[in-house]
């Protein structure tokens, strides 16, 4: 998809009749081996004019994303790239960016994914009183990527900008079954550089699965106002490769115990305390299954009872993933005869 060439201004003029509307984003790029994304998500980036700065992290790539990244440069000291000799994983790398940045509000962009033309004042011009703007996305799948964009629905097929608090947040990234990517997880908002400072927020650097559904609850458990509209103009990239399709056990385990330090060192209300613990039960199920599949590759009759007892929730999911398993297995089986 082309991206027009916009030349750089500074300010833009409030849709709602309030006047000019100051703006400054830097958008920062954690990217890994995103050779073949990288450009058309730095171009995107620096075609908004209310963009200052777009921050590219390369994460210890094996291929030359930086070199293609710097290709994007229109001078001007308006993208800045810095290529890390190892991986540090992506909440490492967007905290190095968050330090380099300077303007008053900060945008995450994913190496694969871009933005389309107008997103960055979409948002800009709701941003009065938020501290986090993000808006529903369209998607694209990475074998199809010149395909009709479908929507990409984190709440009703309509919806007017609604505030989102820690409780609906949380609940909003409850895996549901048969629904791909749709956890409000994923969203990339605008944030408000100044709060992110009162409150001394950074990603948790131990998650390599999560880290955003980690850090935005902090936030909202930190008083954050979160804004959620309608698509502005964010496509992500459906891929099988990305790290939340190939995540691990310890990942999915360190994402599980992030909801516990949660409810260790924060005040929560009653209701946001439960849908924490939902939560937690519900990446326990994932944790859970893994062991099972563990256990049975190393023919472990004790670890692979172990998870039943875990709770009446756990043996229900495991016992549907069971369920599907054998069915599917006994499909393949029929078709190769």
């Amino acid at each position: 998809m082309a991206v027009p060439n916009h030349s750089t201004v500074h300010r833009v003029i409030d849709k709602a009749g309030r006047g000019p509307l100051a703006t400054s984003v830097d958008v920062l790029i954690a990217a890994r081996d995103r050779s073949d994304t990288i450009e058309r998500a730095v171009a995107s980036a620096l075609a908004e004019p209310e963009v200052s700065t777009v921050i590219v992290v390369d994460d210890g790539s094996a291929d030359d994303t930086a070199l293609r990244a710097r290709r994007c440069d229109p001078g001007g000291g308006r993208l800045i790239v810095e290529r890390l000799s190892s991986s540090v994983g992506p909440s490492a790398a967007r905290n190095i960016a968050m330090e380099i940045a300077k303007s008053p509000w900060l945008a995450i962009l994913d190496g694969d994914d871009f933005f389309l033309p107008g997103r960055v004042q979409n948002l800009l011009v709701k941003s009065d009183g938020w501290d986090f703007i993000a808006d529903d996305q369209l998607q694209s799948l990475e074998d199809h990527p010149d395909c009709d964009l479908p929507r990409r629905v984190f709440l009703d097929q309509s919806f007017e900008p609604q505030p989102i608090n820690l409780t609906q947040f949380v609940l909003g990234n409850i895996t549901r079954k048969d629904r791909s990517r749709q956890e409000f997880g994923f969203i990339k908002p605008l944030i408000r550089r100044s709060f992110l400072g009162a409150h001394s927020l950074r990603y948790d650097e131990s998650l390599r699965l999560g880290e955003d559904y980690a850090f935005y609850t902090r936030a909202l458990a930190a008083g954050a106002r979160f804004l959620l509209v309608p698509i502005a103009g964010y496509v992500s990239t459906l891929r099988a490769s990305s790290l939340s399709a190939r995540h691990s056990k310890q990942d999915l385990e360190r994402l599980r115990d992030s909801d516990c330090e949660l409810i260790a060192n924060t005040k929560l209300t009653p209701r946001e305390r439960r849908a924490v613990i939902a939560h937690y039960w519900n990446v326990d199920c994932r944790v859970q299954w893994l062991a099972v599949i563990e256990a049975f590759k190393a023919r472990n009759i004790g670890n692979f009872l172990a998870p039943f007892g875990r709770s009446p929730r756990v043996s229900a999911y495991i016992l549907r993933c069971l369920t599907r398993e054998l069915a599917e297995r006994s499909t393949r089986r029929w078709a190769s005869r």
